[in-house]
């Protein structure tokens, strides 16, 4: 029997009740494999919602496209993306933008997540990419942050990178969604990236990451596949045994006796 998928109020009926999945994924591949692995909610690129095929692929995710907020515009371009995006079956969005872009999107019940902790877009400001909230008064500057979240009418908001004591409080004390990336189970849900669960990253892998699966490793033997492919392919040429008979076509000796006549005649 298929999974429903979530509403708004299904998730806030879910706070406190049980850990909630989520993933970042980026291929039409990841989302279905999320899907049939039970994950809960999933960001994704917007392109992928824009797919007439995602919910065919993704049926029950609970699915939250997002955009580096710079990359939109004012809070009424962020509004007619995210409507366009509503529309073609996307669940919430995520929004890094001001308060003030958030209300405009929840004043027209558009569900939004937003972002505190660790915020890459804005980690200059707090230091560069690392954890953010270790001293009470850059904790209590994050439970602000969820509060004016609260009082926008945001859904939730992802924390990043904090320390696991200051995200279990917060999450007790705020009625948002809150997605913890490297913050500890005391919140509402699990995020991580596919690229890092599935080992894809050659790069900095984040404290918080787990690697399930070693994809680089395959797709370095796959690249040496593709290479001793070519070669032959490319010896193959060079010494006549490519193409043979059987891959290409050959004419009625008839027709081809006409065709050399008119030819010649030609000249």
């Amino acid at each position: 029997m298929s999974r429903k998928r979530p509403t708004v109020a299904d998730l806030r009926a879910m706070k406190g009740k049980r850990q909630l999945t989520m993933l970042r994924v980026l291929t039409m591949d990841e989302a279905e494999a999320a899907e049939r692995a039970g994950v809960d909610i999933v960001s994704v690129p917007p392109e992928l919602v824009l797919n007439p095929e995602y919910r065919d692929a993704a049926p029950s995710l609970f699915t939250m496209p997002g955009e580096n907020f710079y990359e939109i515009g004012t809070a009424d371009d962020f509004l007619r993306w995210a409507f366009r995006l509503y529309k073609a079956g996307a669940d919430a969005v995520y929004c890094s933008a001001g308060f003030a872009t958030v209300k405009r999107l929840a004043d027209d019940a558009i569900p939004v997540i937003g972002h505190v902790g660790l915020i890459p877009s804005r980690a200059t400001w707090t230091g560069g990419f690392k954890a953010v909230g270790k001293t009470a008064d850059t904790a209590m500057q994050i439970f602000e942050a969820v509060k004016q979240y609260e009082a926008v009418g945001a859904l939730g908001a992802e924390i990043e990178v904090v320390p696991v004591e200051v995200a279990k409080a917060i999450s007790e004390r705020t009625s948002l969604i809150m997605l913890s990336m490297g913050a500890g189970t005391g919140c509402d849900a699990q995020y991580l990236f596919a690229d890092d669960i599935l080992g894809q990253n050659r790069g900095h892998m984040p404290r918080h990451s787990k690697v399930y699966r070693n994809f680089a490793a395959e797709y370095d033997r796959l690249q040496a596949e593709r290479v001793a492919a070519f070669s032959e392919y490319v010896a193959d040429v060079n010494s006549g045994a490519y193409p043979e008979d059987k891959h290409v076509v050959r004419m009625d000796p008839a027709e081809l006796s006409q065709f050399m006549k008119r030819v010649d005649a030609k000249g």
